[in-house]
Formats: C-alpha cells, structure tokens, sequence
C-alpha cells in the first residue's frame, strides 16, 4: 500500500486524519501544466486582496503588505526560482504558500472566494491576452499575404476546382483569398475575447459568500469592463464556476484556424511540387532526405497539416469532457486546461511558422507563364461570348463542350480551329470568337467585384492595408 502523507493538506485537510497518498498527489496534482496562470493569479490575488480591504476585511497596512510579498512572489516566479510544490496541487495554493511567508495577513487573503472561482477568473484574464496574442499573429500572417499579392499581382497561374485546371486567377487573388480566411480568424478569436470579459470572482464555490464582497469593484480592477467603463460580473454563481463554453469556444476557434493554415500549407507544397513548380519556399523551413540527396521537402508546411488535426483533437477532448457533468465544478475539469494550453501554443507557433515561411516564398513566373497559356482555362469565356451573341447558356456550355472535343481530336488549341470548322458546330462561331483567348483581356473583363481583375485586386490591396494598419493603432 502507498505510503500516506502524515501532513494535513494545506487547504482542506481539517476534515481528514490522514493526507493523501503519494500516487494520488501525483495523479491530482496540477501545478505542473497551471503553473502558467501565475501572471494572472498575482492580477486576481492584488484585485481581490485590494476589494477586501475596500469593504474592510483588511486594513490598508495588511493590503500593501499582500501587494508587496506578491510583487516579490512575481519576481521570483520571473526569474525562474520558485520551486513548486506538488503537494499544494496547483498554482494558486503555492503562490498563497509562498506569499504567507513573505506577509502573514495573507492567511485572510482566500476570505469569500474558491479556487473554483479564483481559477474561473485567471482563466478568463488568460484567454483575454491569449486571443490578443493570437490576434497580433494573424495580423503578421495577413501583411505578409499581402506583401506577397502586392509583389506578384501580375503573376497568374491556373485556378482549380476538384484540383483540375478550371479558370486563370492571378496569384494575388489566390493570396487574397487566405487573407480573408484569416480575417474570419481574427473576428472569431476578437468574439472569444469578448465572451471571456465577464468576471466570475465573488461567485464562490457554488453559492457565493455572506461577506459583503464589492463584485464590481474587483472586475474593474481586473479590467473586465465594457467599452464605456462599466464593470462586467457573471450573474449566476453556479454557471460562472461550471461554465467552461469560453473554453470550448476558444478551442473551436484555434480548431478552424488551423484548418485554414492546413489548407494554405496543402497549396504551398503543391506549388512546391516537381508537377507544378510554380513556386519554391525558402531552405529554412524545408529539410532534406536522409537517403536522397536531391530532396527539398516542405516539412513546415507538412507539420502545419498535422498541428491542425492536433487542435482538432484538443476541442473534442474539451467537449467530450463537459458533456454530461452535472453542477457545478467537478474535479474533471482540472483537465480542462492543457488542451487550451496546447490550442494556444501550438496556433501561435503555427501562425509564425506560416508567416515567415511565406515572407520566403518565390514565385517561378516562366513555369506560371506557361500553365496559364493553357487556352481551355478560357473555355468557359467562350461560352460566356455565345451567351452574348443570343445563344442560351446550357446550349453555349455544350457548344463550347464540342468545340474542345474537336480540339482535343485534331491536337489542335481550341482557338486555332478553322472558322469553318467551328461554324459547323453552330452558326454563331462565324464571329472573331477567338479575341476570347487573349488572357490579359480576359483578366480586365474579371472586374465585378470579388472577381481577379487587376483593377480589383489594386483595390482589395489597398483595402485590406488600410483595415491592418487601423488594426494595428
């Protein structure tokens, strides 16, 4: 039998004879994933040690005497010397450990408040700096998209559905179309901050306290207040300490941003490939093979494929977890935060790989110039002209279907076919039907918006630089 602790455990153990044992400290323990919440835990332990002295639980000596031992607490954990104790289970009881020796009055500190709720409010000032955190990523991630579709927009290369050649876009276009992925990502993780700026201090283990606590005046000490300066505060003790939907959110935010890299990084190693070779990605992030000496793998892009199923599992580990808890906390949601640790850490370093791997990016414009030549990608063009000489679209499509047939037969380009060939087919080919096949004209038709024209993707440039820059002020 594992041998049991003959200390009481420090924060509930006057309801027990004996402490718990050595395989339990180590399997309940927590400290050694949440001891980076202790930023956010010294904010909670200053907020609320200063509202307790507010309401005159703690004379102002005693508060100043917190304050100081946490500075000391903070400047320690900084510098990397604090030692944490497993058997105090998690970050907010070393840091009240640590800090009782520095100034005793911190035995009064945990007065009208639980870990349920202290750690329901460090995680919710977390998730606030992580989606800024994130936020400031996408934002690079964008800017160097944009740098790319600015330096290239006059490059084109053929666009693909069902990864067959379809119609030509310029490769500015194709960027732009991840910029706008990313600004989804941006709105989403910008909702997640907002959803996180409610406080759950005061709320107790499940039904709040007796004490006269001032809720408000500890959220506006902690920055959970609304544009106009209002203090924000959960309204039900119960949910605040069994809610973990910000949590959830959260995940599912990082979970479709990287679904968004993963798509991004998929194009980037099919235009790095031997088949396409419209593009080569700097030596920095790429390796070699240990067998092959001619190999240029893409392996950032690659592992950003596989961090995306990663932050995939992270959210289903958070929503198989919450389904059927019954209120309110329950010690399974100590489990809760290292999946958002890890959605954290791994989008953040996701996002700065991509971006500096894209910042590298070279385009090949002759292999470009040569793909796009292809006259099909025109095709539909074709069919667009007959629809304007009177022709019904479904009858033009099937036309212009008999048209590349013939092509096809003869080993011909499409637009090389005799005029009385073609009229054979239908009468309205009699026309200068083949000015359709000049790309750099069939580019400027492409103006409506959203469309790839040039004039439009100037415009979108410009757009998407004047809403980073606002951004970024």
């Amino acid at each position: 039998m594992a041998a049991m602790e003959n200390q009481q455990q420090a924060t509930w153990g006057g309801r027990f004879s004996e402490g718990p044992a050595d395989l339990m400290l180590r399997f309940s323990e927590s400290v050694s994933f949440d001891a980076r919440l202790a930023p956010f835990d010294i904010l909670v332990n200053k907020a609320h040690s200063a509202m307790l002295r507010h309401i005159g639980i703690l004379t102002e000596e005693e508060r100043d005497a917190i304050h100081r031992g946490l500075d000391q607490v903070a400047a320690k954990i900084e510098r990397g010397e604090m030692e944490w104790d497993a058997k105090l289970e998690d970050v907010h009881m070393n840091i009240e450990q640590e800090l009782t020796k520095l100034a005793p009055a911190a035995a009064k500190l945990h007065t009208a408040r639980s870990r349920n709720d202290q750690v329901a409010t460090d995680m919710r000032l977390f998730f606030k700096w992580a989606c800024g955190q994130i936020d400031g990523a996408l934002r690079e991630v964008m800017a160097v998209l944009l740098k790319q579709a600015d330096a290239n927009r006059d490059v084109l290369i053929p666009g693909y559905t069902h990864l067959q050649r379809a119609q030509p876009v310029s490769v500015a276009h194709h960027l732009l179309a991840c910029v706008e992925m990313f600004a989804r990502d941006r709105r989403r993780f910008l909702q997640v901050r907002e959803a996180a700026n409610v406080c759950p201090l005061g709320s107790g283990a499940i039904a709040g306290t007796t004490i006269p606590i001032d809720r408000e005046f500890t959220a506006r000490e902690l920055g959970f207040v609304d544009d106009a300066g209002h203090p924000k505060v959960t309204r039900n003790s119960m949910d605040a300490v069994a809610d973990r939907d910000v949590f959830l959110e959260f995940a599912s935010a990082c979970a479709l941003c990287g679904l968004h890299f993963s798509r991004v990084a998929e194009d980037m190693i099919l235009w790095m490939s031997q088949e396409f070779r419209f593009a080569d990605l700097p030596d920095a992030f790429c390796t070699g093979s240990s067998l092959m000496p001619q190999k240029k793998n893409p392996d950032a892009m690659e592992l950003l494929r596989g961090k995306a199923a990663r932050l995939q599992g992270n959210l289903q580990t958070l929503a198989v977890m919450v389904k059927g808890l019954p209120f309110t906390y329950n010690r399974d949601l100590q489990e809760d935060k290292p999946p958002v640790f890890d959605s954290f850490d791994q989008t953040l370093l996701s996002l700065q790989v991509l971006g500096q791997t894209l910042d590298g990016l070279k385009l090949r414009r002759e292999v470009c110039a040569r793909a796009v030549a292809d006259p099909l990608l025109l095709a539909t063009d074709l069919a667009d002209w007959l629809v304007l000489e009177g022709v019904p679209f479904r009858e033009a499509h099937h036309i212009v279907g008999r048209m590349v047939k013939l092509a096809e037969d003869s080993g011909r380009p499409i637009h090389e076919i005799p005029a009385d060939e073609a009229s054979r087919i239908h009468p309205a080919l009699g026309g200068d039907w083949t000015g359709v096949f000049k790309l750099d004209q069939a580019m400027a038709r492409r103006n409506g918006p959203g469309m790839p024209g040039p004039e439009r993707i100037d415009a979108e440039i410009a757009r998407w630089r004047g809403e980073l820059s606002a951004a970024s002020n």
